[in-house]
């Protein structure tokens, strides 16, 4: 099976992680770890955020860069060692949440409400393709899958030429920009994270009927909240584009 989430991609393919006790993966379990993980970030980043509001965008920035590098750390211990994933996860969701709790707050000191926007479009889009997914309008094909990943991996590529040049002082404005093109540009990054959640839809309807060890549940709690993170951040960006256009 294909996923563009590099943590739902090594479901199967870690045979260190055995079955114990029979039990297996379910949509419950699933469910349950991913609203776990969510309350995780949100506690993090309400204290990053009541921190910006009461001292300041000074006091948060250790905390942010701790908290992206951590979360960082901690995605590739999941991805690695799967089998840590009950641990290495929410260490992931709690370090996450430093960092947006920060971004949050310093977006929405710029662009008031622009946070609660962010979070109602990222949660619809979330609850719209899942309909979209377990109705049947959208059939997660072979070629859809290949898609998705290849689209994927060509905004990786160029977030990380982005940065690189970065280093030199070169800008890349239609990323970063307000123009027309950098709207539209931040309009297709969207829709290619919001597909990734109907890859992990199907990734992990797929773990449960196949009867994929309940341990598995993690990854796949993890795996859509990483998808979340970046659909959120990637709202964020576009509307922020959006405001400054109408100034």
């Amino acid at each position: 099976m294909r996923t563009s989430n590099p943590v739902l991609s090594r479901l199967f393919s870690q045979s260190s992680i055995s079955r114990s006790y029979g039990q297996t993966m379910t949509l419950a379990g699933t469910v349950n770890k991913a609203f776990l993980l969510l309350f995780l970030v949100l506690f993090t980043a309400s204290w990053t955020w009541s921190q910006f509001i009461a001292h300041g965008p000074s006091s948060i920035m250790a905390w942010m860069l701790g908290g992206g590098i951590a979360g960082f750390i901690a995605a590739l211990v999941t991805m690695f060692k799967p089998q840590l994933a009950h641990v290495s996860a929410p260490v992931y969701a709690l370090a996450e949440g430093l960092f947006l709790g920060g971004l949050s707050s310093i977006f929405e000191a710029r662009y008031p409400g622009i946070v609660i926007q962010s979070v109602g479009l990222t949660f619809g889009t979330l609850f719209c393709l899942l309909w979209a997914y377990k109705s049947g309008f959208i059939q997660v094909t072979e070629r859809f899958k290949m898609g998705v990943v290849a689209a994927t991996g060509a905004v990786a590529l160029m977030y990380i030429l982005s940065f690189i040049l970065s280093l030199f002082g070169v800008n890349m404005s239609f990323i970063q920009g307000s123009g027309l093109f950098s709207i539209g540009l931040s309009l297709v990054i969207v829709g290619i994270a919001a597909l990734n959640l109907v890859l992990d839809f199907d990734y992990i309807d797929s773990g449960i009927r196949q009867g994929a060890p309940a341990q598995m549940e993690w990854l796949g709690a993890f795996g859509l909240m990483v998808t979340l993170v970046w659909l959120y951040v990637e709202m964020l960006r576009l509307l922020s584009k959006l405001r400054e256009r109408q100034n």
